[in-house]
Parts: C-alpha cells; sequence; structure tokens
C-alpha cells in the first residue's frame, strides 16, 4: 500500500533549507511512500472569508491545495522563523483550510529548521498550536526542531548529519505507521 505524503515548505526561497528537508525525506522514505512537495503557497490569494463562502465563486488554486491536503494520507510542514513566528504565506494557506475540514485527525508532522540555535521553535510552536485547532493528528514523534541547520546539510540541499537523516526517516516511518494502522 503506497501512503502518500504532502510536503509543505513554510519559505518561497528556491534554495530554502526547509523545501530541501522535504526533498531530502522523499529521497530517503521507504519505498511504500510517495512524498510530493506543494509549490502552490505564492499562488494563493489572501484569504478573506467572504471569498470562502457558500455561494462564492471557487478560487482554483485553493480548491487544488484543499484536494492535496484532503488526498493525502499525511502532510508533513518544513517551515522556517520569520520575527518568531510562522511565515506569512504559510500561515495564509493554513487559514484557507481552517473551515473546510482537511485536517481532521490527520496524521501531520512539523518540522522547524533554522540557521539559528533555537532551530525555529517560536514557530514551530505556533505551526503546532494552529494545527492543533485544526485538529490535525500531531504526535510528538512527528515533531522535529533542527538548529543550526545549514550545518546539517550542504550548499545543494542534502543532508550531511547522521544523525539528522536518522531523525527525518523516523518521522516519516511514524506518520507511515500511523496511517497504515488506521
Amino acid at each position: 500500500m503506497t501512503v502518500r505524503i504532502l510536503g509543505i515548505s513554510g519559505s518561497l526561497r528556491s534554495s530554502s533549507s526547509n523545501t530541501a528537508l522535504l526533498r531530502a525525506i522523499a529521497a530517503i522514505a521507504p519505498a511504500n511512500v510517495q512524498l510530493t512537495v506543494y509549490d502552490g503557497l505564492d499562488k494563493l490569494p489572501y484569504f478573506s472569508p467572504e471569498l470562502d463562502t457558500e455561494g462564492s465563486t471557487p478560487i482554483d488554486s485553493v480548491l487544488s491545495f484543499r484536494n492535496l491536503v484532503r488526498d493525502a494520507d499525511a502532510v508533513i510542514f518544513s517551515t522556517p522563523e520569520y520575527a518568531f513566528g510562522v511565515p506569512g504565506v504559510l500561515k495564509n494557506a493554513l487559514d484557507w483550510l481552517v473551515s473546510s475540514g482537511e485536517f481532521v485527525h490527520k496524521p501531520t508532522g512539523v518540522i522547524s529548521a533554522s540557521p539559528l540555535v533555537t532551530g525555529g521553535d517560536k514557530a514551530h510552536a505556533s505551526l503546532v498550536q494552529t494545527l492543533n485547532v485544526m485538529t490535525a493528528s500531531i504526535q510528538e514523534e512527528y515533531k522535529l526542531i533542527i538548529p543550526l541547520v545549514r550545518t546539517k546539510m550542504d550548499p545543494q540541499g542534502n543532508v550531511t548529519d547522521p544523525e539528522l537523516e536518522r531523525s527525518l526517516l523516523a518521522l516519516v516511518n511514524s506518520l507511515v505507521s500511523a496511517r497504515t494502522s488506521i
């Protein structure tokens, strides 16, 4: 049975460590895991409740995003920390999902990675809190804070730290176990 995981990076930078981490997970994941990295955060309009009501014209990018999240067996977020919080583009994407129910009991991994020694812990806590409100299933083994991330990856975005690679693989295996036990 193939387990479909959707990876969502909180960064729009093409050389983002967080996006590279999702690609690294896809490369080391077990053969029964298909990880797709979502690349449409910058295509989602600013959230407005008036655009998300019955009778309003559906927005294609929002519908596509909701379908990807709904159809995934699990989701992994990997986010940087901006000004001690979640990047605005990621928060905007989550706002589009709050009332539509795609995260109800969905196994969800949360990674924060930063060049700082804190590893983006404040963004991590904020993202976990938002996802908990959305009733995502976030277990302790689905969470990972990565400090000094640039010392654990090469300039091409490959993970060079064996401990980090083991941690990423353990997170994926936990999500797979959760999904296959349902």
